[in-house]
C-alpha cells in the first residue's frame, strides 16, 4: 500500500528470517552493509537511552502506544487514553501516518518526518530523542504495519533497541530492521516541544512541521516552533514568513513587524512586503505600511501575479484607512 495512506494495523507479526535452515544466507540489504564496512567516525559506536518510558502496546493501539512513549520522553502530555482517540481509527483497526502526526501535533509537540537513513535514526537517539518508525514485519503483499520506538543501538553487535509492542527492551539485528523498515516506506518521525528540532531534520521537513504545527497551536508556541526553523535555515523565506505570521497572531506586532521587514529585504518577496504593509499599517505607521504596500504591488506586478489582487487589496485599505 501506499506510504502516507495505507492501513496501519499493529497485528501478530509475520516476520521472516533473515536466512531459514538449509537455505543460503542472503546479503545485507545496502544501508546495512555501508554500517558494517565503514561507519561514521562521528557516530557512538554504542548508545541506549534506558531512561525512554514504555506503554505497552493493546491489541491493535502500537500506534497510540508508540507516541505516548515519545510524548512522554520530551516531557509533554502522554495522556495514552486521549491519544488513542485522536489517532486510532475503528474502522480501519490501526492508526495512519497522517493521524500520527496531527496526534502529535494536538498534544503540543512539534512532529518532524526524519531522513529514510539508518544513520539519522541513530543521531537522533545519540542526541537524545526517541523515534517512532513504521515497519512492516510481514510482506509487501501481505502486510502487518507495526509501530515501534527506537531507543539505542549496538554497532559492533548490529543490533538495534526498540520499545515494540508488549516488549520493553526489543532487540532487532540492523539487517532485520532495514527490511521491514523499507516495506514500511523508510518513515519514521521525532516529536518535540515547539523551539526544538531534530538533529538531522531536512530544511523541508522542518518547514513542513512547523506548518503542521502552526494549524493546531497556539500562536506563541507556533512562534517558538518557527523561530527555531529559521534560525537553523535563516534563508528560508517560508520559515521568516511563517515566523512572522505567527508573531502577529500572538499579537507580537512589533516582532512580526521584524520578521517580515527581514524577508522582504532579504527575499524581495511580495507576500513578505504585503504582509509588513499590514503590520506597520496595525502599529500605526501610515507612510511605511504605504511604502511596503506599493513595493508589494510593483513586485507582484514584476514576478509574482499570484499576490496581485491580494498586494492591491492591502493598498486600498491602508489608503481608506488614511483618509
Amino acid at each position: 500500500m501506499t506510504p502516507g495512506f495505507g492501513l496501519r494495523r499493529c497485528g501478530a507479526a509475520l516476520l521472516l528470517a533473515a536466512a531459514l535452515p538449509g537455505c543460503a544466507v542472503l546479503a545485507d540489504p545496502p544501508q546495512t552493509a555501508a554500517l558494517r564496512t565503514a561507519a561514521p567516525a562521528d557516530l557512538p559506536r554504542r548508545f541506549e537511552r534506558d531512561q525512554v518510558p514504555f506503554y505497552p502496546q493493546t491489541p491493535l493501539h502500537c500506534g497510540p502506544a508508540a507516541l505516548a512513549t515519545v510524548l512522554a520522553d520530551a516531557g509533554l502530555p502522554a495522556d495514552l487514553t486521549a491519544i488513542s482517540d485522536a489517532v486510532f481509527l475503528p474502522a480501519r483497526e490501526g492508526s495512519l501516518q497522517i493521524e500520527m502526526l496531527s496526534g502529535a501535533r494536538r498534544q503540543g509537540a512539534v512532529a518532524t518526518r526524519l531522513p529514510g537513513e539508518l544513520t539519522a535514526l541513530m543521531r537522533e537517539v545519540a542526541a537524545g530523542h526517541a523515534v517512532v518508525v513504521l515497519l512492516n514485519l510481514g510482506l509487501d503483499f501481505a502486510p502487518r504495519w507495526h509501530y515501534a520506538v527506537l531507543v539505542g543501538y549496538d554497532l559492533p553487535a548490529g543490533e538495534l533497541i526498540l520499545r515494540s509492542g508488549t516488549i520493553r527492551r526489543d532487540v532487532m539485528s540492523l539487517r532485520t530492521f532495514e527490511l521491514t523498515w523499507a516495506r514500511g516506506g523508510r518513515w519514521a518521525i521525532v516529536a518535540l516541544p515547539p523551539g526544538q528540532l531534530p538533529a538531522t531534520a531536512r530544511e523541508a521537513d522542518a518547514v513542513d512541521g512547523a506548518l503542521g504545527f502552526g494549524r493546531v497551536g497556539a500562536p506563541a508556541e507556533a512562534a517558538r516552533a518557527w523561530t527555531a526553523v529559521h534560525q537553523r535555515w535563516p534563508a528560508n523565506l517560508l520559515a521568516a514568513l511563517g515566523l512572522g505570521n505567527a508573531l502577529h497572531a500572538a499579537g507580537e506586532l512589533a516582532g512580526a513587524e521584524r520578521a517580515f521587514e527581514k524577508a522582504a529585504r532579504q527575499h524581495d518577496s511580495a507576500a513578505a512586503w504585503n504582509n509588513l504593509a499590514s503590520t506597520r499599517d496595525s502599529l500605526g505607521d501610515r507612510a511605511g505600511a504605504r511604502a511596503a504596500a506599493a513595493r508589494a504591488v510593483e513586485r507582484a506586478r514584476a514576478a509574482e501575479p499570484q499576490w496581485l489582487e491580494r498586494a492591491l487589496q492591502t493598498q486600498r485599505e491602508i489608503d481608506a484607512a488614511g483618509r
